[in-house]
Protein backbone atom coordinates (compact mmCIF):
# COMPACT_ATOMS: atom_id res chain seq x y z
CA UNK A 1 0.00 0.00 0.00
CA UNK A 2 1.28 3.45 -0.90
CA UNK A 3 2.10 5.92 1.86
CA UNK A 4 0.03 9.05 1.28
CA UNK A 5 1.90 12.30 1.84
CA UNK A 6 1.12 16.01 1.82
CA UNK A 7 3.89 18.56 1.43
CA UNK A 8 3.56 22.01 2.95
CA UNK A 9 6.17 24.12 1.20
CA UNK A 10 6.26 22.15 -2.04
CA UNK A 11 7.98 24.83 -4.15
CA UNK A 12 10.84 25.40 -1.70
CA UNK A 13 14.15 23.56 -1.73
CA UNK A 14 13.04 20.74 0.58
CA UNK A 15 9.64 20.43 -1.08
CA UNK A 16 11.11 20.16 -4.57
CA UNK A 17 13.59 17.50 -3.49
CA UNK A 18 10.86 15.60 -1.65
CA UNK A 19 8.83 15.45 -4.84
CA UNK A 20 11.88 14.06 -6.63
CA UNK A 21 12.07 11.33 -3.99
CA UNK A 22 8.35 10.60 -4.36
CA UNK A 23 8.66 10.48 -8.14
CA UNK A 24 11.44 7.90 -7.78
CA UNK A 25 9.21 5.65 -5.64
CA UNK A 26 5.86 5.68 -7.48
CA UNK A 27 4.81 2.32 -6.08
CA UNK A 28 5.54 3.35 -2.49
CA UNK A 29 4.63 7.03 -2.13
CA UNK A 30 1.69 9.15 -3.27
CA UNK A 31 0.99 12.89 -3.06
CA UNK A 32 -2.28 13.86 -1.36
CA UNK A 33 -1.82 17.61 -0.92
CA UNK A 34 0.53 20.42 -1.92
CA UNK A 35 0.86 23.84 -0.34
CA UNK A 36 3.06 26.64 -1.62
CA UNK A 37 3.58 30.36 -1.16
CA UNK A 38 3.52 32.49 -4.28
CA UNK A 39 5.53 30.47 -6.83
CA UNK A 40 2.36 29.76 -8.74
CA UNK A 41 3.96 28.64 -12.00
CA UNK A 42 6.06 25.93 -10.37
CA UNK A 43 3.08 24.82 -8.31
CA UNK A 44 1.01 24.45 -11.48
CA UNK A 45 3.69 22.13 -12.87
CA UNK A 46 3.66 20.10 -9.66
CA UNK A 47 -0.13 19.85 -9.76
CA UNK A 48 -0.01 18.62 -13.35
CA UNK A 49 2.56 15.95 -12.53
CA UNK A 50 1.35 14.69 -9.13
CA UNK A 51 -2.39 15.46 -9.28
CA UNK A 52 -2.98 16.12 -5.55
CA UNK A 53 -6.44 16.06 -3.96
CA UNK A 54 -5.88 19.42 -2.25
CA UNK A 55 -3.83 22.50 -3.07
CA UNK A 56 -3.19 25.70 -1.12
CA UNK A 57 -1.32 28.97 -1.76
CA UNK A 58 -0.50 32.12 0.19
CA UNK A 59 -3.39 34.40 -0.82
CA UNK A 60 -6.94 34.32 -2.12
CA UNK A 61 -5.81 36.09 -5.28
CA UNK A 62 -3.25 33.39 -6.05
CA UNK A 63 -5.81 30.68 -5.29
CA UNK A 64 -8.11 32.19 -7.92
CA UNK A 65 -5.45 31.45 -10.53
CA UNK A 66 -5.65 27.75 -9.69
CA UNK A 67 -9.43 27.35 -9.76
CA UNK A 68 -12.37 27.45 -7.39
CA UNK A 69 -11.26 24.49 -5.28
CA UNK A 70 -7.85 25.90 -4.33
CA UNK A 71 -7.28 26.85 -0.68
CA UNK A 72 -5.23 29.71 0.74
CA UNK A 73 -3.62 31.12 3.85
CA UNK A 74 -3.26 29.48 7.24
CA UNK A 75 -6.70 27.92 6.86
CA UNK A 76 -5.54 26.21 3.68
CA UNK A 77 -2.41 24.86 5.39
CA UNK A 78 -4.50 23.53 8.26
CA UNK A 79 -7.01 21.82 5.95
CA UNK A 80 -4.29 20.00 4.07
CA UNK A 81 -2.41 19.11 7.25
CA UNK A 82 -5.56 17.80 8.92
CA UNK A 83 -6.74 15.70 5.96
CA UNK A 84 -7.06 12.22 7.43
CA UNK A 85 -6.25 10.66 4.06
CA UNK A 86 -2.67 11.61 4.92
CA UNK A 87 -0.32 9.06 6.40
CA UNK A 88 2.33 11.75 6.79
CA UNK A 89 2.73 15.50 6.37
CA UNK A 90 6.09 16.90 5.33
CA UNK A 91 6.35 20.25 7.11
CA UNK A 92 8.68 22.28 4.88
CA UNK A 93 7.18 25.77 5.16
CA UNK A 94 9.46 28.38 6.63
CA UNK A 95 9.15 30.24 9.90
CA UNK A 96 6.36 30.24 12.45
CA UNK A 97 3.88 29.42 9.65
CA UNK A 98 4.57 25.74 10.27
CA UNK A 99 3.39 25.78 13.88
CA UNK A 100 -0.40 25.65 13.54
CA UNK A 101 -0.54 23.07 10.70
CA UNK A 102 1.88 20.84 12.60
CA UNK A 103 -0.45 20.88 15.59
CA UNK A 104 -3.45 20.24 13.30
CA UNK A 105 -1.78 17.18 11.78
CA UNK A 106 -0.77 15.82 15.18
CA UNK A 107 -4.27 16.28 16.59
CA UNK A 108 -5.57 14.22 13.65
CA UNK A 109 -3.10 11.40 14.35
CA UNK A 110 -0.94 12.10 11.28
CA UNK A 111 2.81 11.52 11.41
CA UNK A 112 5.14 14.47 10.81
CA UNK A 113 8.27 14.63 8.67
CA UNK A 114 9.70 17.82 10.14
CA UNK A 115 11.85 20.17 8.08
CA UNK A 116 10.65 23.31 9.89
CA UNK A 117 12.98 24.13 12.78
CA UNK A 118 10.89 27.03 14.06
CA UNK A 119 8.01 24.78 15.11
CA UNK A 120 9.99 23.04 17.84
CA UNK A 121 12.09 26.09 18.63
CA UNK A 122 9.02 28.21 19.38
CA UNK A 123 6.73 25.56 20.86
CA UNK A 124 8.76 22.45 21.61
CA UNK A 125 6.95 21.62 24.85
CA UNK A 126 3.49 21.92 23.29
CA UNK A 127 4.40 19.94 20.16
CA UNK A 128 6.15 17.06 21.91
CA UNK A 129 3.40 16.65 24.50
CA UNK A 130 0.71 16.60 21.80
CA UNK A 131 2.68 14.08 19.75
CA UNK A 132 3.05 11.79 22.75
CA UNK A 133 -0.62 12.13 23.66
CA UNK A 134 -1.75 11.34 20.10
CA UNK A 135 0.85 8.61 19.54
CA UNK A 136 2.26 10.52 16.56
CA UNK A 137 5.81 10.15 15.27
CA UNK A 138 7.91 13.23 14.51
CA UNK A 139 10.69 12.21 12.15
CA UNK A 140 13.32 14.90 11.51
CA UNK A 141 14.29 15.84 7.96
CA UNK A 142 17.23 18.16 8.69
CA UNK A 143 20.35 16.23 7.78
CA UNK A 144 21.87 16.63 11.26
CA UNK A 145 18.77 15.59 13.18
CA UNK A 146 18.13 12.76 10.76
CA UNK A 147 21.68 11.59 11.44
CA UNK A 148 21.11 11.65 15.21
CA UNK A 149 17.77 9.87 14.78
CA UNK A 150 19.45 7.11 12.78
CA UNK A 151 22.31 6.75 15.26
CA UNK A 152 19.99 6.53 18.27
CA UNK A 153 17.82 3.95 16.51
CA UNK A 154 20.90 1.78 16.10
CA UNK A 155 21.13 1.22 19.87
CA UNK A 156 19.28 1.84 23.12
CA UNK A 157 18.03 5.44 23.20
CA UNK A 158 18.01 5.40 27.00
CA UNK A 159 21.79 4.91 27.01
CA UNK A 160 22.69 8.13 25.17
CA UNK A 161 25.33 10.26 26.91
CA UNK A 162 25.53 13.15 24.46
CA UNK A 163 24.86 14.06 20.85
CA UNK A 164 27.09 15.90 18.40
CA UNK A 165 25.68 18.18 15.71
CA UNK A 166 28.07 19.07 12.92
CA UNK A 167 28.18 22.36 11.02
CA UNK A 168 30.08 23.19 7.84
CA UNK A 169 31.07 26.56 9.28
CA UNK A 170 29.52 28.40 6.35
CA UNK A 171 31.32 30.82 4.01
CA UNK A 172 33.05 32.77 6.81
CA UNK A 173 34.64 29.95 8.82
CA UNK A 174 38.18 31.09 8.01
CA UNK A 175 37.43 34.80 7.66
CA UNK A 176 38.45 37.51 10.12
CA UNK A 177 36.01 39.61 12.12
CA UNK A 178 36.83 42.53 9.83
CA UNK A 179 35.95 40.50 6.75
CA UNK A 180 32.69 39.32 8.30
CA UNK A 181 31.85 42.96 9.11
CA UNK A 182 32.09 43.73 5.39
CA UNK A 183 30.15 40.67 4.22
CA UNK A 184 27.75 41.29 1.35
CA UNK A 185 24.48 39.49 0.71
CA UNK A 186 26.04 37.66 -2.24
CA UNK A 187 29.08 36.46 -0.29
CA UNK A 188 26.84 35.36 2.57
CA UNK A 189 24.61 33.32 0.28
CA UNK A 190 27.61 31.53 -1.26
CA UNK A 191 27.42 28.46 0.98
CA UNK A 192 30.37 26.10 0.39
CA UNK A 193 28.41 22.84 0.65
CA UNK A 194 24.63 23.16 0.65
CA UNK A 195 22.04 24.68 -1.67
CA UNK A 196 19.28 26.15 0.49
CA UNK A 197 16.82 29.02 0.67
CA UNK A 198 18.15 32.52 1.38
CA UNK A 199 16.97 32.74 4.98
CA UNK A 200 18.45 29.43 6.09
CA UNK A 201 21.67 30.18 4.19
CA UNK A 202 22.13 33.43 6.13
CA UNK A 203 21.42 31.53 9.36
CA UNK A 204 24.10 29.05 8.36
CA UNK A 205 26.58 31.87 7.83
CA UNK A 206 25.93 33.27 11.33
CA UNK A 207 25.64 29.78 12.90
CA UNK A 208 22.16 30.72 14.13
CA UNK A 209 20.94 27.80 12.07
CA UNK A 210 23.00 25.49 14.25
CA UNK A 211 21.72 27.24 17.36
CA UNK A 212 18.14 26.63 16.30
CA UNK A 213 19.07 23.01 15.64
CA UNK A 214 20.41 22.70 19.20
CA UNK A 215 17.05 23.81 20.58
CA UNK A 216 15.21 21.52 18.18
CA UNK A 217 17.45 18.58 19.17
CA UNK A 218 16.66 19.20 22.83
CA UNK A 219 12.97 18.61 22.13
CA UNK A 220 13.33 15.87 19.53
CA UNK A 221 15.60 13.67 21.63
CA UNK A 222 14.98 14.81 25.21
CA UNK A 223 18.66 15.69 25.73
CA UNK A 224 19.90 18.37 28.13
CA UNK A 225 21.59 21.35 26.48
CA UNK A 226 24.87 20.57 28.24
CA UNK A 227 24.91 17.24 26.40
CA UNK A 228 24.30 18.70 22.93
CA UNK A 229 27.61 19.64 21.34
CA UNK A 230 28.27 21.53 18.13
CA UNK A 231 31.45 20.93 16.14
CA UNK A 232 32.57 22.54 12.89
CA UNK A 233 33.15 19.94 10.18
CA UNK A 234 33.88 21.69 6.86
CA UNK A 235 33.72 18.54 4.71
CA UNK A 236 30.03 17.94 5.64
CA UNK A 237 30.48 14.17 5.46
CA UNK A 238 29.72 13.33 9.11
CA UNK A 239 26.23 14.71 9.67
CA UNK A 240 25.89 13.80 13.34
CA UNK A 241 27.12 11.44 16.03
CA UNK A 242 25.96 10.00 19.33
CA UNK A 243 28.06 8.98 22.33
CA UNK A 244 26.57 6.20 24.45
CA UNK A 245 27.11 5.48 28.11
CA UNK A 246 29.70 2.79 27.39
CA UNK A 247 31.89 5.37 25.62
CA UNK A 248 31.21 4.17 22.10
CA UNK A 249 30.24 6.53 19.28
CA UNK A 250 27.97 5.93 16.34
CA UNK A 251 28.09 8.47 13.50
CA UNK A 252 26.10 8.85 10.30
CA UNK A 253 28.08 9.67 7.17
CA UNK A 254 26.98 10.53 3.67
CA UNK A 255 27.36 12.88 0.75
CA UNK A 256 25.97 16.39 1.38
CA UNK A 257 22.55 15.84 -0.20
CA UNK A 258 19.10 16.34 1.29
CA UNK A 259 17.58 13.50 -0.73
CA UNK A 260 18.86 10.93 1.76
CA UNK A 261 17.30 12.37 4.96
CA UNK A 262 14.10 13.27 3.10
CA UNK A 263 13.68 9.73 1.80
CA UNK A 264 14.58 8.28 5.19
CA UNK A 265 11.75 10.26 6.79
CA UNK A 266 9.17 9.58 4.08
CA UNK A 267 9.78 5.83 4.02
CA UNK A 268 10.63 5.22 7.71
CA UNK A 269 11.08 2.58 9.09
CA UNK A 270 11.77 0.97 5.73
CA UNK A 271 14.95 1.55 3.73
CA UNK A 272 14.62 1.69 -0.05
CA UNK A 273 16.95 2.29 -2.98
CA UNK A 274 14.87 5.11 -4.42
CA UNK A 275 16.63 8.14 -5.85
CA UNK A 276 20.25 7.62 -6.89
CA UNK A 277 22.33 10.20 -5.03
CA UNK A 278 25.82 8.88 -5.57
CA UNK A 279 28.02 6.77 -3.32
CA UNK A 280 30.42 8.01 -0.68
CA UNK A 281 33.94 6.77 -1.39
CA UNK A 282 35.99 7.09 1.79
CA UNK A 283 39.23 6.56 -0.12
CA UNK A 284 38.64 9.81 -2.00
CA UNK A 285 38.35 11.87 1.20
CA UNK A 286 41.77 13.21 2.13
CA UNK A 287 40.76 14.14 5.68
CA UNK A 288 37.86 14.79 8.02
CA UNK A 289 38.35 17.90 10.17
CA UNK A 290 36.56 18.88 13.36
CA UNK A 291 36.88 22.21 15.16
CA UNK A 292 35.29 24.02 18.05
CA UNK A 293 32.98 26.86 16.94
CA UNK A 294 34.37 30.35 17.54
CA UNK A 295 31.66 32.01 19.64
CA UNK A 296 33.34 35.41 19.38
CA UNK A 297 33.04 35.35 15.60
CA UNK A 298 29.64 33.64 15.67
CA UNK A 299 27.76 34.91 18.75
CA UNK A 300 24.37 33.76 17.41
CA UNK A 301 25.19 30.19 18.43
CA UNK A 302 25.87 31.31 21.99
CA UNK A 303 22.65 33.34 22.07
CA UNK A 304 20.65 30.31 20.94
CA UNK A 305 22.14 28.10 23.67
CA UNK A 306 21.32 30.76 26.26
CA UNK A 307 17.73 31.15 25.04
CA UNK A 308 17.22 27.40 25.05
CA UNK A 309 18.51 27.00 28.58
CA UNK A 310 16.34 29.86 29.85
CA UNK A 311 13.32 28.20 28.26
CA UNK A 312 9.84 29.63 28.38
CA UNK A 313 9.25 31.98 25.46
CA UNK A 314 12.90 32.94 25.04
CA UNK A 315 13.38 30.54 22.09
CA UNK A 316 10.25 31.86 20.40
CA UNK A 317 11.50 35.43 20.80
CA UNK A 318 14.97 34.42 19.58
CA UNK A 319 13.49 32.91 16.43
CA UNK A 320 11.21 35.87 15.67
CA UNK A 321 13.85 38.54 16.22
CA UNK A 322 16.44 36.67 14.20
CA UNK A 323 14.03 36.13 11.32
CA UNK A 324 13.24 39.83 11.04
CA UNK A 325 16.92 40.75 11.29
CA UNK A 326 17.84 38.25 8.56
CA UNK A 327 15.24 39.68 6.19
CA UNK A 328 16.56 43.19 6.90
CA UNK A 329 20.05 42.01 6.00
CA UNK A 330 18.82 40.40 2.79
CA UNK A 331 17.19 43.72 1.89
CA UNK A 332 20.49 45.51 2.41
CA UNK A 333 19.33 47.49 5.44
CA UNK A 334 21.86 46.20 7.99
CA UNK A 335 25.20 44.42 8.15
CA UNK A 336 25.50 40.70 8.76
CA UNK A 337 27.06 41.35 12.18
CA UNK A 338 24.08 43.50 13.16
CA UNK A 339 21.90 40.37 13.28
CA UNK A 340 23.47 39.12 16.50
CA UNK A 341 23.35 42.61 18.05
CA UNK A 342 19.63 42.92 17.35
CA UNK A 343 18.91 39.43 18.68
CA UNK A 344 20.92 40.06 21.85
CA UNK A 345 19.18 43.39 22.50
CA UNK A 346 15.76 41.86 21.92
CA UNK A 347 16.41 38.97 24.29
CA UNK A 348 17.64 41.35 26.99
CA UNK A 349 14.30 43.16 26.85
CA UNK A 350 12.15 40.03 26.55
CA UNK A 351 9.74 39.24 29.39
CA UNK A 352 9.45 35.49 29.25
CA UNK A 353 6.42 33.32 30.03
CA UNK A 354 7.44 30.07 31.71
CA UNK A 355 4.75 27.70 30.38
CA UNK A 356 3.13 29.49 27.45
CA UNK A 357 -0.01 28.49 25.61
CA UNK A 358 -0.10 28.43 21.82
CA UNK A 359 -1.87 31.79 21.81
CA UNK A 360 0.80 33.30 24.05
CA UNK A 361 3.57 31.98 21.80
CA UNK A 362 1.94 33.52 18.75
CA UNK A 363 1.53 36.81 20.64
CA UNK A 364 5.17 36.73 21.74
CA UNK A 365 6.18 36.11 18.15
CA UNK A 366 4.32 39.22 16.95
CA UNK A 367 5.61 41.42 19.79
CA UNK A 368 9.20 40.26 19.30
CA UNK A 369 9.01 41.07 15.59
CA UNK A 370 7.60 44.51 16.32
CA UNK A 371 10.37 45.23 18.83
CA UNK A 372 12.97 43.96 16.38
CA UNK A 373 11.75 46.46 13.82
CA UNK A 374 12.24 49.26 16.34
CA UNK A 375 15.87 48.25 16.83
CA UNK A 376 16.31 47.82 13.09
CA UNK A 377 15.03 51.37 12.53
CA UNK A 378 17.61 52.73 14.98
CA UNK A 379 20.47 50.87 13.28
CA UNK A 380 19.32 51.95 9.82
CA UNK A 381 19.02 55.57 10.98
CA UNK A 382 22.49 55.64 12.55
CA UNK A 383 24.00 53.98 9.47
CA UNK A 384 22.59 56.72 7.29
Amino acid sequence: MKRKISILGSTGSIGRQALEVIESLPDKLEVVGLAAGSNIELLKQQIEKFKPQMVSVKTKELAAQLGKHALWGVEGLNKIAGNTDNDMVLMAVTGINGLEPTITAIENGISIALANKETLVAAGSIITKKALRNNVSIIPVDSEHSAIYQCINARDAAKVRKIILTASGGPFRTKSMEEIEQATVNSTLAHPKWSMGDKITVDSATLMNKGLEVIEAHWLFGIDYEDIKVVIHPQSIVHGAVEFLDGSYIAQLGLPTMHIPIQYALTYPKTMSGLKTGTLDLTEISRLEFEKPDLDKFPCLKLAYEAGKKGGTYPAALNAINEEAVYAFLEGKIRLTDIAKIVEKGLEEHESIANPTLEEILSIDKNARRNAHEHLAKICKSAC
